[in-house]
C-alpha cells in the first residue's frame, strides 16, 4: 500500500495551489514566446495566439497548453505547427520557469469561446427572452427585492 495518498484539491479550477501557480507561469512563458515570434514555422507566423489556460498535471511533468488563434480561425494548422515544435517550445519553458523538470507540453484548442458564443445566442433568442419577462412577472420575491 504507497505511502503517499493524493489528496483531491479543493481549489477552484482543478489543481492544487501549486499546480494553479506554475500553470500561470507557463502559461507566461508560451505566451512570451509566441509573441516575440521565437518559433520559425511558416505555419505560425500569420497567426496571433492567444494561450488563455495552462493546466499542470498533480506532478508537474505535463502541461496541457490551451490556444486560440485569432479569429478562431486555422486552429488545426496552428495546434499541428505547435506539435511540430513541441521540442523546441519545451526547452524555451524550461529556461524561463524554475522547475526540476522541463514539463512535456501538450497542445489543446480552447474551446470556451465557442460554448459562451453559443450560450449568449441562446439566451438572446425570442423563446427565452419571453419565458424570462414570464418569471419577472410572476415571481413574486422579485416584486419584494425592487420595493426595498
Amino acid at each position: 500500500m504507497p505511502r503517499h495518498h493524493q489528496k483531491k484539491s479543493s481549489a477552484p479550477g482543478g489543481g492544487s495551489q501549486r499546480q494553479l501557480r506554475v500553470g500561470e507561469q507557463v502559461r507566461h512563458a508560451m505566451a512570451d514566446i509566441l509573441a516575440q515570434g521565437n518559433v520559425h514555422d511558416a505555419d505560425l507566423e500569420g497567426h496571433i495566439i492567444t494561450v488563455p489556460e495552462v493546466r499542470m498535471s498533480p506532478d508537474l511533468k505535463l502541461a496541457t497548453v490551451y490556444v486560440m488563434p485569432l479569429g478562431g480561425r486555422d486552429t488545426e494548422i496552428v495546434i499541428a505547427a505547435l506539435e511540430r515544435n513541441k521540442k523546441f517550445l519545451r526547452g524555451e519553458v524550461a529556461h524561463r520557469v524554475n522547475l526540476k523538470f522541463a514539463p512535456d507540453l501538450r497542445f489543446r484548442v480552447d474551446e470556451r469561446f465557442d460554448e459562451a458564443e453559443r450560450i449568449e445566442k441562446l439566451l438572446r433568442t425570442p423563446a427565452v427572452q419571453k419565458d424570462l419577462e414570464q418569471d419577472l412577472e410572476q415571481d413574486p420575491a422579485t416584486d419584494r427585492e425592487e420595493e426595498r
